[in-house]
């Protein structure tokens, strides 16, 4: 079944809760965020490709060194993303999409507009991070 979006269409809490349109608007959003991530790698690859660290003076080529680091630690962290980002496309596909983990609740339009790949209520976030801080701390 394919849903058309309308281009003004935003979810909100009066609909109902993962409705197809809502779950096409969340796909696109993910699919679009993806395709970002994957031109920023190749631009970032290519540019890395073109420029060498050939620079004569030392403070330079230091310099060079760190941005590279610097931009393949970026690339590191957007290739995790992208892996976070492929699994809510799943759970999209399988109907999972939305809900929290722990509880099977809904989690709330506001939390998945700001984080589409969110799997976790912010309550249960919040209960998660105090339960590592006490893990961490003893």
């Amino acid at each position: 079944m394919t849903v058309t979006l309308p281009p003004d269409y935003h979810p909100s809490e009066d609909e109902l809760f993962m409705s197809d349109i809502m779950k096409e608007y969340f796909r696109l959003k993910l699919l679009r965020w993806r395709s970002e991530l994957l031109r920023e790698s190749d631009e970032t690859l290519q540019h890395l490709q073109e420029g060498g660290l050939q620079e004569p003076d030392i403070a330079d080529r230091a310099s060079a060194e760190t941005d590279r680091a610097l931009e393949l630690r970026t690339r590191d962290r957007e290739r995790k993303l992208i892996a976070k980002i492929d699994a809510a496309l799943q759970r999209v596909e399988d109907g999972s999409y939305g809900y929290c983990e722990d509880t099977g609740e809904p989690i709330s339009i506001r939390r998945l507009e700001a984080r589409p790949i969110a799997t976790l209520s912010i309550e249960a976030q919040e209960r998660h991070e105090r339960q590592e801080r006490t893990h961490r701390d003893e």
